[in-house]
């Protein structure tokens, strides 16, 4: 696991400048967890995001909400349920509550790996 220290003589960027530079998600081969990065501009306030993950059918599958994260270099991860609808979309959106959406929301379509069958590896 690698972590994120601040780093001295880093320029921070004020809320109007603080966007999502990255977004990234890596299925885990057991087809029931997502492997989320994300990655802000460094900033001086720390901002919201909300990260909502919607299958084929636009359904919602899973969501999150991160509230004024202490870095800007984010890695989470999130829960499938239920049945497999390819291709999922991730969208994450950074936000100031006063100020509302800083800017649009960014996201990526990936398919996930449908979770094993539990009858084959009990026959195993």
């Amino acid at each position: 696991m690698e972590f994120f220290f601040p780093e001295d003589n880093l320029s921070r960027a004020v809320p109007e400048e603080t966007h999502i530079l990255v977004l990234d998600a890596e299925p885990h081969p057991d087809g029931r967890r997502l492997r989320v990065n994300l990655e802000m501009t460094p900033f001086q306030k720390r901002p919201y995001i909300e990260v909502i993950l919607f299958d084929a059918d636009g359904e919602e599958a899973a969501s999150t909400s991160i509230v004024e994260p202490m870095s800007w270099k984010l890695e989470f991860v999130m829960h499938l349920r239920g049945e497999r609808r390819n291709p999922y979309t991730l969208r994450a959106r950074l936000y100031y509550p006063e100020d509302g959406p800083s800017d649009e929301p960014r996201q990526i379509t990936f398919d996930a790996p449908a979770p094993p069958d539990p009858a084959e590896s009990e026959s195993n």
